[in-house]
């Protein structure tokens, strides 16, 4: 059996990744990985569906006792991806997808140098500004540093496989879906695999 590929995403706070995962997720035969992290729970987030909420002393156990693929620490929290569940999920075949900021997307490649990138983008920075606006939860001040955040996660956008921009929602879904079917697609790691079948078909 071939392993599932395994997906990263990543995008300035604000850009819609989140909907984006889900909205693909009810598409495609994959599942999303939950992260861990420190922070509290915003409204309507539901612990172990949205995140897995834990203190930061059990965090740092885990990094030490290496249990996550990746970790970083944003905004004064901790957020991370268990290593276990993503490694099970890949090596039963099926595909994985990661929702994470970039310094753990860059992390995962170094561990996972077959994991797709791909960095979701808002169609500007004025309708990123719009978008966190309407959270209601943050003041100008905290509004202004996730603006100045995004800019330095947009410079990085050359380390990444894949780049989309996400203004209309359907539209963006389409075409993360489109990276999906094209990776399946290539020949590279399943090429032995189709050799072989058609081998054995003579």
């Amino acid at each position: 059996m071939n392993e599932g590929h395994l997906f990263v995403v990543s995008g300035p706070s604000g850009a819609g990744k989140g909907t984006v995962c889900r909205r693909l997720l009810e598409e495609v035969d994959a599942v999303l990985s939950v992260s861990m992290t420190t922070r509290l729970p915003r409204p309507g987030e539901v612990e172990g569906d949205h995140y897995i909420f834990t203190s930061a002393e059990d965090f740092e156990r885990a990094i030490g006792a290496d249990e996550l693929l990746e970790h970083a620490l944003v905004y004064g929290n901790y957020y991370g991806t268990p290593k276990r569940p993503v490694t099970d999920k890949l090596r039963g075949g099926t595909d994985v997808v990661l929702e994470i900021d970039t310094q753990g997307a860059f992390q995962v490649k170094e561990r996972c140098p077959d994991a797709i990138l791909m960095f979701i983008l808002p169609p500007s920075m004025a309708e990123l500004r719009n978008r966190i606006e309407k959270r209601g939860s943050e003041t100008e001040e905290a509004i202004s540093r996730r603006l100045g955040e995004a800019l330095k996660e947009i410079e990085l956008i050359e380390r990444y496989d894949y780049c989309v921009v996400n203004g209309v929602l359907a539209e963006a879904v389409a075409k993360v879906k489109s990276v999906i079917v094209a990776e399946h697609l290539k020949t590279g790691r399943g090429a032995s695999e189709i050799i072989k079948k058609y081998k054995e078909e003579t």
